[in-house]
């Protein structure tokens, strides 16, 4: 017989299950945070299997993200209406169904529509857990509840990759990367089943209803928005991209008076506007917004350069973070031995700042080290990166969530939640195009004629003729790398006459090394750009409440 709660106020018992209960939750949770980043390390082998473009890496990442964002809004006010537990049951069957879909996929799009079916399915299940935890944990329990999430947060982020590539390289019963959708398959049944029999139902003392029209302007915005980001650079960025972009910020103000006008009317609005009112949670969604577009875009861009630039293994790109997984260990043994309560605020701007140094000291490492960069190279700067994660992360739910009243549980999870995956799938699309646009660029800048001359020489080409073979080199180079289709031959390089013995291939070798050097320029550009986004997250920070916890106990 399921329990049924109606909700946890001061005074009643927690809910005598709920250690089992969360454990459960957090299965989902490792589910959510493994598809987020694992199609991060398993892009380049899933495009070369597949076929595609390069910017099928960016979409295997965004239509998950953009799927989820559209959808957790929606997916925290339907637990609000039919049931948490129903919702989460729901959400995590078909989140386990869907990857059933991604491991079979055989062509790109069929990969991609499986993907964002993923999103939507965990836009269900996701806001069900958090919104459980409020009420089965007494507000002296909440701050250990909530603090679970930070290392499995951490290590997921961080592990995915790792978890990733090993999968790849095995190649367990020739799946090769379709085993990183396959492993969802216990995991899924494990949450299925914990839900039948530990998780409770919560009902509401009044239903609310949902609001459609809310829904459909909410999905509709985001769509606008994250749509050109992702696809705008391989179109050349015409200018309906730019009619979206401005329609999408359009769309979501005319949202917000929508929602405002709804409240003002006693209707169920699909977001509270009183959270708004509250410093802790707008400042958790403007920091949320930043740091995860940081985090999550700063893991595409370091992909790209160890698995494209330098020929890594998906197993050896992903050993090359396990340092960072180390220090997000760390990190979070710090936040969880008493910095979390003692420090509040100040241990998010703490971890920020570290972060911020440690990128700068990724992207000095990338630069010095050049093509002869190895992973031991990178353990000084990625260790204290992983650290400043921890630190960062672990206390950001708690502080956020503390000040939001039990009513408002549904709408500030989907909210909170929705917003970070705004956040990674902004982060996937802006530090991507960057990256992108500027490594034509990066790799022409490289093409060195003095280098070249001597094998120039040797293969009897005329001094005359030299400066136009250089050029033409520099051009085939850039068009190889801005390729939308890198398997076809762009034709600057069929066109090319291509010198022959010897000197061919000492030709090659410096056009091998200018693609290394321009991947390695296009990435310290764009780790500046994840640094500028670190230190707006350490401005906004300040919007949050010194003490998350004094301000929670009031409710």
């Amino acid at each position: 017989m399921q329990a049924v709660v109606e909700g946890t106020p001061t005074g009643v018992a927690p809910y005598r299950w709920r250690w089992v209960a969360l454990f459960v939750i957090l299965a989902v949770e490792v589910m959510d945070l493994l598809d987020s980043l694992v199609t991060t390390i398993a892009g380049p082998v899933i495009r070369e299997e597949l076929g595609g473009s390069l910017s099928l890496i960016q979409w295997l990442g965004a239509a998950y993200t953009l799927a989820m964002a559209i959808g957790l809004l929606t997916g925290g006010r339907l637990g609000d209406i039919y049931g948490r537990r129903r919702m989460f049951m729901i959400g995590a069957t078909g989140f386990t169904l869907a990857s059933m879909l991604c491991a079979v996929a055989w062509t790109p799009g069929v990969l991609i529509g499986a993907r964002a079916v993923q999103g939507l399915f965990g836009a269900l299940m996701l806001p069900q857990g958090l919104g459980m935890i409020k009420q089965m944990f007494s507000p002296q329990e909440q701050a250990k509840a909530f603090g679970a999430f930070g290392p499995v947060m951490g290590l997921g982020a961080v592990g995915g990759p790792i978890l990733a590539g090993w999968l790849v390289d095995a190649d367990y019963f020739g799946t090769g990367w379709r085993m990183i959708f396959l492993i969802n398959l216990p995991l899924g049944l494990f949450a299925v089943f914990g839900a039948i029999k530990f998780l409770p139902e919560f009902r509401s003392e009044r239903t609310p209803r949902l609001d459609l029209a809310g829904v459909v302007l909410a999905a509709v915005g985001a769509f606008l928005l994250l749509y050109p980001l992702v696809q705008g650079r391989e179109l050349d960025w015409p200018a309906w991209t730019l009619v979206m972009l401005a329609a999408g910020i359009a769309v979501f103000g005319l949202f917000a008076r929508y929602e405002a006008s709804r409240d003002k009317r006693g209707l169920d609005p699909l977001v509270t506007p009183s959270l708004f009112r509250k410093r802790a949670f707008t400042g958790g969604l403007l920091l949320g917004l930043v740091f995860f577009a940081a985090l999550i875009g700063t893991g595409l861009v370091f992909t790209l350069y160890l698995q494209v630039g330098l020929g890594f293994s998906p197993l050896k790109a992903g050993l090359t973070t396990l340092p960072q997984a180390l220090g997000t260990v760390v990190g979070f043994i710090a936040a969880g031995a008493g910095l979390s309560e003692r420090l509040g605020r100040k241990l998010l701007l703490l971890g920020t700042v570290v972060m911020a140094l440690a990128t700068a000291g990724v992207a000095a490492t990338v630069q010095a080290a050049g093509a002869d960069i190895t992973p031991y190279h990178l353990i000084p700067a990625l260790v204290p990166l992983g650290a400043g994660m921890g630190l960062a992360m672990a206390p950001f739910f708690n502080i956020i969530l503390a000040g939001v009243d039990d009513e408002e549980t549904g709408s500030a999870s989907g909210a909170l939640t929705s917003v970070q995956q705004l956040g990674g799938a902004f982060g996937i699309a802006v530090l991507g195009t960057v990256f992108f646009g500027l490594l034509p660029g990066a790799v022409g800048d490289h093409v060195d004629a003095a280098s070249l001359r001597p094998a120039l020489t040797a293969a009897a080409v005329p001094a005359e003729a030299q400066p136009a073979v250089v050029t033409a080199l520099r051009t085939c180079l850039q068009d190889r790398v801005a390729a939308k289709d890198p398997d076809v031959e762009p034709p600057s390089c069929r066109a090319q006459a291509q010198p022959q013995g010897p000197a061919a291939a000492e030709i090659g070798t410096k056009a091998t090394e200018a693609v290394r050097a321009g991947f390695r320029d296009a990435t310290v550009r764009a780790l500046g750009i994840a640094l500028l986004m670190l230190v707006a997250s350490f401005g906004l920070a300040f919007l949050l409440p010194r003490k998350a916890r004094p301000e929670a106990a009031q409710h």
